[in-house]
C-alpha cells in the first residue's frame, strides 16, 4: 500500500465517480480503477459498488475512509513539521547558563526576542558552571552555553564574545568604604575576599586576583562560595567581600550593597559572557539562534 493508493480512494469516495477522480488527481481513468483494483485486494474485499453513473462505499469502503484520511492528514503534519525543523523554525534548544549569565540584560532580551520569533523552537535551559558547560557542549548534553571567559577552548568549540560586562564590589553594610559613592580596591587590601573556586570559574577567579594585584596587593583568600549567586549571602552573612558582575546586582539581600569601583585613571575589570557551541552542531535551530546575537556594538 502507497500513499497514492489512499489518495486515489480518497478521490474516488468523494467524487463517486472514476473519471472525475481520474481528471482531479491527474491520471487517466483506467490506471486509476487498477491502483484501486490493488488496494483492494491487498484489502481483502471491495471498497466501492459500481452503479452505471456512480459509484458508492462499500461497508469495507466506509470503515477505511476515515482511516485513510488520518494517514494523509499525519503524513502532511509530518511533511510540516519536517520543513520547519529543516528551516530551523521548529526543534529543540538546550541552553546551558554558567555564572549567573542569565542576569545580565541583553541575555534574556535575546531570548525572549527568539522564543517570540520562533514559538515553535523548544529551549531547554541549564544552570551550571563554566567548566562544566564547556564538558556537556563538548559530550552533547548541551546545544549552546552562555559562559564566562577567558577560557581554554576544547577542539571543536566555537567561542563568541557577547558583552563586557563591569565588575562592581560587594561589601557588607557598616564595612568603611560604605560611604564612598566608589571605592578603590586598594582599601581592601586588609579585607578576605570570597570568591569561586577556581576549577569552576577561573574567568572570575583570575580577574578578581589581576585586579587586585593591578591595585597592588594580593587579595586575602577567604571563604569559597559554592556559586555566584552564594556571594551576595555570605557577604552579607560577614565572610568578607567580593568581586562581581554588575548585572548580579539585581540580587539584593539585607545587609550588603553594591559599589562601582574607582579605578584612579585605570581599567574597571570585567567579566566578559560569550556564546560557545559545536561547530558541528549540524541544527538549523541554533543556527537561528546564533544569527540573532546582538551586534558587537550593541553589546558594547
Amino acid at each position: 500500500m502507497e500513499l497514492r493508493h489512499l489518495q486515489y480512494f480518497i478521490a474516488v469516495a468523494q467524487e463517486r465517480h472514476f473519471t472525475r477522480a481520474a481528471a482531479r488527481v491527474g491520471i487517466q481513468q483506467p490506471p486509476l480503477s487498477l491502483q484501486i483494483k490493488q488496494l483492494e485486494a491487498e484489502l481483502g474485499g471491495p471498497l466501492f459498488v459500481r452503479l452505471p453513473r456512480d459509484v458508492v462505499l462499500t461497508e469495507l469502503g466506509e470503515a477505511f475512509l476515515p482511516e485513510a484520511r488520518q494517514i494523509l492528514e499525519r503524513v502532511e503534519r509530518a511533511r510540516r513539521r519536517m520543513q520547519q525543523i529543516s528551516r530551523g523554525e521548529a526543534g529543540h534548544i538546550r541552553i546551558g547558563f554558567a555564572g549567573a549569565t542569565y542576569f545580565e540584560p541583553r541575555i534574556p532580551a535575546w531570548i525572549r526576542d527568539f522564543r517570540a520569533r520562533y514559538p515553535d523552537v523548544q529551549l531547554h535551559p541549564q544552570q551550571s558552571n563554566t567548566a562544566s558547560l564547556l564538558t556537556a557542549l563538548v559530550d552533547d548534553a548541551v546545544d549552546v552555553a552562555f559562559v564566562r571567559t577567558p577560557f581554554d577552548v576544547p577542539p571543536g568549540i566555537v567561542s563568541v564574545p557577547v558583552v563586557d560586562e563591569p565588575m562592581v564590589l560587594v561589601l557588607p553594610l557598616g564595612h568603611p568604604m560604605c560611604a564612598r559613592e566608589r571605592v578603590p580596591l586598594a582599601a581592601l587590601a586588609q579585607d578576605e575576599f570570597i570568591l569561586l573556586p577556581r576549577d569552576i570559574s577561573p574567568a572570575l577567579y583570575d580577574r578578581t586576583v589581576a585586579a587586585c594585584e593591578a591595585a597592588g596587593f594580593r587579595p586575602k583568600l577567604g571563604q569559597e562560595a559554592p556559586q555566584i549567586t552564594s556571594i551576595v549571602p555570605m557577604v552579607a552573612a560577614g565572610f568578607g567581600v567580593s568581586l562581581v558582575p554588575a548585572s548580579v546586582s539585581q540580587i539584593r539581600t539585607p545587609g550588603m550593597g553594591f559599589w562601582p569601583i574607582d579605578a584612579a585613571g585605570g581599567n574597571v575589570p570585567l567579566a566578559p559572557i560569550s556564546l560557545a557551541y559545536r561547530e558541528d552542531h549540524g541544527s538549523a535551530a541554533l543556527d537561528r539562534f546564533i544569527a540573532m546575537m546582538p551586534a558587537a556594538d550593541a553589546a558594547e
